[in-house]
């Protein structure tokens, strides 16, 4: 059993994969620093990424489902979720942190790949900021590793 904490980024040699990352428009400067650090590791590794941008959170478990079922040919091996929900004074943000979080813990059941949530829901645009580059890591690196961690723990079992 591993200890608690971070673990050590992905050095695994993954061949012929691709990952589809959906990205919000919502709260871009964020996003745009999650998706930056993502593709950054992806295209380290070789895997070829394929980008979606959605309006918000909560259309991505439609969009990752959508891609899903309309590619006939190379499927992806993995998806990820970046997003970034900053709670408001309404009850928005635990409806839509709520149905992200389902709709992507839904599809790791129903779908044959993984599909990794890097989606940050933080209470203020500063916590954000800690979660890109801050105290906190960098969270969309750390999406695209556990996507690689899951795309060859995923090809081992085969």
């Amino acid at each position: 059993m591993s200890s608690p904490g971070k673990s050590k980024p992905a050095t695994l040699k993954i061949k012929n994969a691709s990952v589809v990352v959906v990205r919000t428009e919502w709260n871009a400067a964020i996003v745009d620093e999650l998706n930056a650090g993502c593709k950054k590791m992806l295209q380290a590794a070789k895997i070829n990424v394929i980008e979606l941008v959605v309006p918000g959170a909560f259309e991505i478990p439609f969009a990752i489902k959508k891609y899903w079922d309309q590619s006939k040919k190379n499927k992806p091996s993995a998806f990820i979720a970046l997003g970034c929900v900053i709670r408001g004074g309404t009850p928005h943000f635990e409806y839509v942190c709520r149905a992200v979080t389902d709709g992507v813990a839904s599809l790791n059941l129903n779908l044959p790949v993984p599909s990794i949530f890097g989606v940050l829901t933080v209470d203020n645009l500063e916590q954000a900021k800690e979660r890109i580059g801050g105290p906190h890591g960098h969270k969309g690196e750390e999406a695209a590793d556990a996507a690689m961690k899951m795309i060859y723990f995923s090809r081992s079992l085969q």
